[in-house]
Formats: structure tokens, sequence, C-alpha cells
């Protein structure tokens, strides 16, 4: 008997979001979110496709506390989707950092589960409060399979001259310090997404996937395997983003450094006050605040999204000449979805690469190609769906247990 419903779990320090999908038809078939979880102000908001989003305070000092009152919405009579919790068949579960250990999503045991922790110094973050949405599952589900899925496996197959840095090699033997990338479910679904857009096969197309939105990444994909990420041991690493730094000279952190900043601060400056909102001066980072304030005449503003498109031409164009010229460049994430403007001023600033805009096409949503039918590299705008993505590799490994 096929498996069909299946839960995705995304579960962060003090939050819990959950997605149940029927696989069948791959259908979303409710989503919530619960937020503050272990406080007085702990928050449920929950939905069933088709329906008024609804928004209930709730008490939850715990994530299994939190998934228990989250599911219960899903078996609920009047507003739920299944009779019983017995018909979740399988639970997907987004982790962030798999370093080198996994190179695919994979079926959780007390073994991986033990893994998943000795990648948490590279995810301090995000891999225990994963790893806490695991054990939730395993006590609101028991027997129901979980499987991990990712965000770095899908970088894996880079070859050690794209992710090693060039320092002392001890560093990466002792510490793991390398190039693993992020957003790896996206790019994995953006590329699958784009070849059957172009009615071709994964294996033989060569595309720069870029995930575009408050965190932003570009990936080199050449038939299938990824040649080279923008995103580092961190994501704070690659292309400008809503309001982390990107890329920058790394004796800029020691000259804080000297100047009497401590690690925390200087942490706290990259990953949350730069980028766009650091460069902007709008007291924002969302680039339809950049965009209305450059219409409006904001210098500051203009400058911030020159400077986006500047740090993105530069990696697309680099990652054209890795693959040997690509044949599509592909936007997705919110920005690259949904900002008409800021997706003008990027496909025309690669002309240099047969890029022509489309301006009528350029106002649609997608999936669409943004470029003119004699452009020699058409520009693609594909939504992205990381969700459905955890759904389709958790139902290959439940399905190959069952």
């Amino acid at each position: 008997m096929a498996i069909d419903r299946i839960l995705i779990v995304n579960s962060g320090s003090s939050s819990l979001k959950f997605t149940l999908y029927s696989m069948a038809t791959e259908t979303m078939l409710a989503k919530g979110l619960v937020e503050r979880i272990g406080t007085p102000s702990a928050n449920l908001a929950y939905q069933r496709v088709g329906d008024v989003k609804t928004e209930t305070p709730v008490e939850a000092e715990t994530h299994a506390e939190a998934l228990k009152l989250a599911t219960g919405y899903l078996a609920d009579p009047h507003r739920g989707v299944v009779k019983s919790l017995d018909e979740v068949e399988a639970i997907g579960h987004r982790v962030v950092h798999g370093g080198e250990k996994f190179h695919a999503p994979t079926l959780i045991n007390d073994t991986v589960k033990h893994m998943i922790l000795e990648c948490a110094p590279l995810a301090p973050l995000h891999n225990p409060a994963n790893l806490g949405g695991i054990l939730a599952c395993e006590q609101v589900f028991p027997g129901v399979p979980n499987v991990a899925v990712f965000d770095t496996a899908f970088h894996q197959t880079m070859e050690p001259h794209a992710y090693l840095y060039a320092i002392p090699l001890h560093y990466y033997k002792t510490y793991g310090i390398r190039k693993y990338g992020f957003h790896g479910t996206s790019h994995n679904f953006i590329m699958h997404a784009t070849a059957a857009y172009l009615g071709k096969k994964v294996e033989t197309l060569k595309i720069i996937t870029c995930h575009l939105g408050n965190g932003s990444s570009v990936a080199a994909i050449d038939r299938g395997k990824v040649v080279d990420t923008s995103m580092g041991m961190t994501p704070l690493a690659g292309v400008i983003m809503g309001t982390r730094s990107g890329d920058i000279d790394p004796a800029v952190v020691l000259f804080l450094v000297r100047q009497g900043m401590t690690p925390d601060q200087i942490d706290a400056m990259l990953n949350k006050k730069s980028g766009l909102l650091g460069v902007g001066d709008i007291d924002s980072g969302d680039m339809r605040d950049i965009v209305d304030n450059t219409a409006a005449g904001n210098e500051h503003a203009a400058r911030a999204l020159n400077m986006w498109v500047h740090r993105l031409v530069y990696t697309i164009g680099g990652y054209n000449a890795l693959l040997g010229g690509a044949d599509a460049i592909v936007l997705a994430g919110g920005i690259g979805e949904n900002s008409i403007p800021a997706r003008a001023k990027l496909v025309k600033a690669l002309s240099s690469l047969g890029c022509i805009l489309d301006e009528e096409r350029n106002k649609k949503r997608g999936p669409v190609a943004v470029t003119t039918d004699d452009s020699r590299v058409p520009v693609l705008v594909i939504p992205t769906d990381e969700e459905l993505m955890i759904a389709r590799e958790t139902f290959a490994i439940a399905s190959e247990k069952a």
C-alpha cells in the first residue's frame, strides 16, 4: 500500500513549523506554525488549505507540547484534514547542517541523531533545534519513520578545489572548516522544476540557480551536480542579502576586534545589521522597501540596489565561466519570484551573457522566461517549494522502508 500522508516539520529554537501533504497528488492539505514556545506568549497559527488562517494563544513549554497542539488541529472534526493522526505515515525534517557526514536525505535512527548533534558546532543555533523537533515527533508519533533532509547535502558534489579555503589544511582536518553551502533543498527543487519547464532531463542541463530572498545564494549545477555555490561554511558568505553582508575582506573582522568589538558584536552586525539593511539607510532590508525608496529618489537605497545587482552579476558571471556556458539562469525565492524592478535591473546587467529582458514577460510571477526568445541564455523565474521538496525526499525514503 503506497504511502500518502506526509508531515513536514521545521523546528527552530522557539518555533515549530508544520505542513501536511497528500503525496498521491503532491497537494498541501494544511500548514501551521507555533511561535514563542516556552514563553507565556506562545501562539499557534493554523490554516487548512482553502480556509482562513486562525491564530490562538497556547500553552506550550516544549516542542513536544507544541507539536501535540498543532497536530491536534490536523485531526479536528471541524478544521482538520485527517480523521486520525494515525494517517500520518512519515515525517520529514529540515536539518540545516549535515557537514560531510550526510550527502543525501537519511532515515533517522539513534546513530543519525548523534551525528546531527556532532554537526551542531557548525550550526549551533539550528541543529540542536532541528534535533528537538525530531525528538518531539518520535514522542508524539511513535513508530512513524522520520527522515532528515539536510540544507547542505545537495552541495556535497563539489570537488575539494571548490570547497576548500586557502588556509592551512590543519584547520579543515581538525575543525571541518570548508565551504558547505546552504539552501540545498531549494536549489534541488529549482533544478528539477527548471528541467520540467524546459522539457529536458536534469542530466543534460547546465544551470545557475539563484535563491534570492532575505537570505540568498547562487549555485552552479552541471548536469545535476553542484560545481560551486556562494554560501560557505556558514550562510553569511556570498552575495548581499537582506541583513547579511555576504563576502567581505576577512581582515575587516580583525580590524573591528582591534577597535574593541567582541566576536558576538561582530557576528550580530554582519548577520543582522548589514546587507541591504546596513547600506540602504532606510531602516529596512526588505527589497520592496529598497525598490520603493529607490523610485522615490533615495540615493542610499539606489546604491544598495546597485550593490545587490553588482555582486550577483559578479557571481553569476563566474559560475557561467565555470560551467563553460549555462543553458539557463534561474531566479527564485521571495525577491526572485516577486520583485519585478529588481529582476529587471539584474537581467539588464547580465546582457553581456546574452540575456535580453522582455518587459512584458517580466511582469509575470512564473514559471516564465523573462528574456526574449532570441536571448543566448534565457533567464527563468521558477517558484521554489522547499517543503514540497522535503516531502518528495521523505516519500522516497519512507517508501523504500515500507
